[in-house]
């Protein structure tokens, strides 16, 4: 045990500490991607296997009413910040609106400053480029894939793999590619090992991000074979709407996501593993969770909706915390608590200060932990997502106590649209109760709609952030879609109108543009940098690299509007590569 001692005397006892140095356990954070509520045997889902992860939940607390974002990379900003992601910048999970403002704090930052090294392993999602990447965001230690998924467009280096790009990827090493061999979920939880075992002898921070079971549907075959031919439908109760019959399709997507998710639980194994091989465990902080509802329709338990809803399905996760000394109190806590809690929790556990100036909107859960009342009694949590930017009454919902508003509606739709439940009686969310308790459905809507004016008038919405061009820190910069703002749904397109948000240093550059098509000669390639465009023209034919040279750009902060211009055809590129020199 490292110096300086402090005790939990059990959940109904207090939190005591002693000593003139305080003691700062190990963190690992463990979270999934798509993995639903209903993805785990502990949940009831009687077609999967995940033994150790059932066995996890047991010498854990479980918070049974955990809650986060209905997509990805808003869940993230909230549980790196402990802040509503619209607070961070970060409002889609591409649009250009996967980017966490450099400004934010994260988890890893705060915990450096109490002696943490930090590491991270598999999906970042909040920014691509400096000053957005984990190495600059707090992470000493960082193996990642990039956008939002491993073969999406915005993963430069896996998007031409297609089906085959969680196999021999390659990813980025502290803002460096490098390649790798082997399946991507191996790999991620290999390098997190080497981590935990280089770190062994100071405390860290680990984030383990598996990727999967996000689509692409990929895993070995040795994992697919446990459940070919099986019945992912099997075991549903009958004539429930939240037990929707599967299709054909359905049931091979779950049998894919059930393979994927028992990969996972294999490398849990191995984690758990490491820890007391290292006699670790006594001292580490283990926390599983996921970052929303599943993509594919199959079993949730239930739960009502998909990723991408704010109801329940697609917002309600599982949530477990193990740290021995509370191994005499594995219980479920229901109170409701969400991602953003999670960094004023880790404060408070691992002695952190937390940083001054800023709005959390999370609460720290050692209160409940051990066994007091919660800071907050009777909180309100607020959900949204819509594509691109938040929109009001669009797919939002605010929970209170037992009540959860939600709204699929106009912005000015009388109360009488609205949707309202009593989730301690209906969990499933199938009787509006909205007619018989108009005075709580206003009271809940207009607190819904002063939390969505001033999250939306936040600072880093109204000055997004910006990738910064130019600088030692990253050069060459590679410009990629899921970074690209302009014409809402922007991914793979040729023909579509996109801009990359930009912090330009002066000097000379080398721009290279990477098409997906080869194109036609005769055209020219337009850039406009704000208040000026630069043009070069392109008489070589079946080129789908263009490559700018002696570029000046003087210091300046703009929208950059690249596309190359054939007729009447404004093809935008599928990435840009911008060099100084």
């Amino acid at each position: 045990m490292r110096k300086g001692c402090f005790l939990f005397a059990g959940l109904s006892g207090a939190f005591f500490s002693c000593g003139q140095e305080q003691e700062h356990p190990n963190v690992i954070l463990v979270i999934t991607d798509d993995q639903g509520y209903g993805d785990l045997g502990c949940t009831g889902n009687p077609n999967i296997k995940t033994p150790v992860l059932d066995n996890l939940s047991k010498e854990s607390i479980r918070f049974s009413k955990f809650y986060v974002c209905p997509v990805c990379a808003p869940t993230r900003a909230g549980l790196m910040t402990g802040r509503y992601s619209l607070r961070t910048g970060v409002r889609d999970t591409y649009n250009g609106g996967a980017m966490m403002a450099a400004s934010e704090v994260t988890i890893a930052e705060m915990l450096k400053k109490s002696g943490y090294t930090t590491g991270i392993f598999g999906k970042w999602h909040l920014g691509d480029n400096y000053p957005m990447r984990p190495c600059d965001q707090g992470f000493d230690e960082s193996v990642i894939h990039l956008s939002g998924g491993m073969g999406q467009p915005g993963d430069i280096t896996t998007w031409e793999r297609g089906d085959s790009s969680y196999f021999d990827p390659v990813l980025w090493h502290n803002g460096i590619r490098k390649e790798y061999k082997g399946y991507c979920t191996d790999i991620f939880a290999g390098e997190a090992l080497k981590f935990i075992e280089s770190n062994k002898n100071r405390p860290f921070f680990c984030t383990i991000a598996f990727n999967a079971p996000h689509t692409p549907l990929q895993v070995p075959d040795e994992y697919y074979n446990r459940y070919k031919g099986s019945d992912p439908s099997a075991g549903f109760p009958p004539n429930s709407a939240n037990f929707p019959e599967m299709s054909e399709k359905d049931k091979e997507d779950a049998r894919r996501v059930y393979a994927m998710v028992t990969n996972i639980d294999d490398h849990m194994g191995r984690l758990l593993k490491k820890l007391d091989e290292l006699q670790l465990s006594e001292q580490t902080i283990v926390i599983f969770m996921t970052d929303n509802g599943p993509q594919q329709r199959r079993f949730n338990a239930g739960l009502r909706g998909l990723k991408s809803s704010v109801y329940e399905g697609g917002i309600r996760v599982p949530f477990w915390i193990r740290y021995p000394v509370f191994q005499n109190n594995h219980k479920d806590i229901e109170y409701p608590a969400a991602n953003i809690d999670v960094f004023p929790t880790l404060a408070e556990l691992c002695h952190a200060e937390i940083p001054s100036g800023r709005k959390l909107d999370g609460i720290s859960l050692v209160p409940l932990l051990t066994g007091k009342q919660p800071a907050v009694k009777n909180r309100s949590l607020f959900f949204y997502w819509s594509r691109h930017s938040p929109e009001m009454n669009n797919n939002m919902a605010i929970m209170k106590g037992n009540y959860k508003l939600v709204a699929n509606t106009e912005y000015n739709a009388p109360i009488a649209k609205f949707q309202l439940y009593d989730l301690d009686n209906d969990p499933y969310e199938q009787d509006n109760i909205v007619g018989n308790y108009p005075g709580k459905a206003e009271e809940l809507r207009q607190e819904m709609e002063m939390t969505f004016w001033d999250l939306v008038g936040s600072e880093n919405l109204s000055n997004r952030p910006r990738i910064e061009v130019g600088t030692h820190h990253e050069n060459p910069v590679i410009l990629n879609r899921n970074d690209a703002d302009g014409q809402w749904g922007i991914w793979e397109q040729e023909e579509i109108f996109g801009l990359w948000r930009l912090k330009i240093n002066e000097g000379k550059y080398t721009i290279r543009f990477r098409f997906i098509q080869p194109l036609p000669p005769g055209g020219k390639m337009m850039m406009e940098f704000g208040s000026f465009i630069i043009q070069a023209k392109n008489e070589d034919s079946g080129m789908s690299i263009l490559e700018i040279k002696d570029v000046s750009l003087p210091e300046m902060t703009c929208d950059f509007i690249p596309f190359y211009q054939s007729g009447n055809r404004r093809i935008f590129p599928m990435w840009a590569e911008m060099e100084i020199y």
